[in-house]
């Protein structure tokens, strides 16, 4: 299982999530403590949002303790938005078009979790990709189609809703085609104004998510797992939709299962 790190705030450097913290990004790319995978190096990635409206974007297959470049890079930008990741492969090649963040024009987007048995599905989610989005499909794995999905179905005009819709559709597919578990899943994404985060599962093992603001730093960071230990991090529930904006924070109920009924 992958581990990622989010922040939305006055602008920091990005080393003050991914490689300073006692528990950072960096640390959990070789010492998870709270997934199934200690090790999490089948590549890094970073989106991070400045002057302009589309993110920056900067992946690769090497494991992220290892990579001097994402070091000096971390030290150098600040940013007041960005997505950062390091992933474990559920079965997909290590590649960087595997690598997550994904972007899509002012849209990241990043991952972690699995969809029972895609494999098994995997031409039928690709299908569900509208001709527009599929140029966009540079990879392989479950996460890029997921987020395609959303974009098709309205990530623009309502996150929520288009996220549900997208993981009921990937959802029935797996239990038509797939697996148990059908579904589990960490996931955060910004449009560079607002930074979402939903935690979700068909089971009762839904991956971890946490956040914390931090006076200090005038922002607030949301993680797979804690940064420090000792710290008021606050964990979202099961089920649970998120919007960060500014120093607001509002937690919705996510439930694929009834967009699915609906459409």
């Amino acid at each position: 299982m992958c581990r990622w790190a989010a922040y939305i705030g006055d602008p920091i450097f990005l080393e003050d999530i991914i490689s300073r913290p006692g528990h950072s990004l960096i640390h959990q790319s070789h010492g998870a403590t709270q997934c199934k995978s200690a090790i999490n190096a089948d590549g890094f990635g970073l989106a991070w949002y400045g002057e302009r409206e589309e993110p920056g974007l900067f992946r690769d297959i090497l494991p992220a303790w290892s990579d001097p470049n994402l070091r000096s890079l971390t030290a150098q930008v600040r940013s007041r938005l960005f997505l950062a990741h390091v992933r474990a492969s559920t079965g997909s090649a290590t590649s960087r078009n595997n690598c997550h963040p994904f972007v899509v024009g002012r849209w990241s987007f990043m991952h972690n979790g699995q969809i029972g048995g895609y494999d098994a599905f995997r031409r039928d989610a690709d299908m569900l990709i509208p001709d527009a989005l599929y140029p966009q499909r540079k990879g392989a794995t479950d996460s890029e189609a997921l987020f395609l999905l959303a974009l098709a179905e309205g990530l623009e005009t309502n996150a929520k809703a288009a996220l549900e819709r997208a993981t009921a559709r990937l959802e029935a597919l797996s239990r038509q085609k797939g697996t148990a578990p059908h579904f589990r899943m960490t996931a955060a994404f910004s449009d560079g104004q607002r930074l979402y985060a939903v935690r979700y599962a068909t089971d009762d093992l839904a991956p971890t998510l946490y956040h914390r603001w931090s006076d200090s730093r005038g922002g607030r960071a949301v993680v797979s797992e804690p940064l420090e230990s000792g710290e008021d991090w606050v964990a979202v529930p099961p089920a649970s939709f998120c919007i960060f904006d500014g120093g607001e924070v509002q937690v919705e109920r996510f439930l694929p299962g009834a967009a699915a009924r609906a459409a």
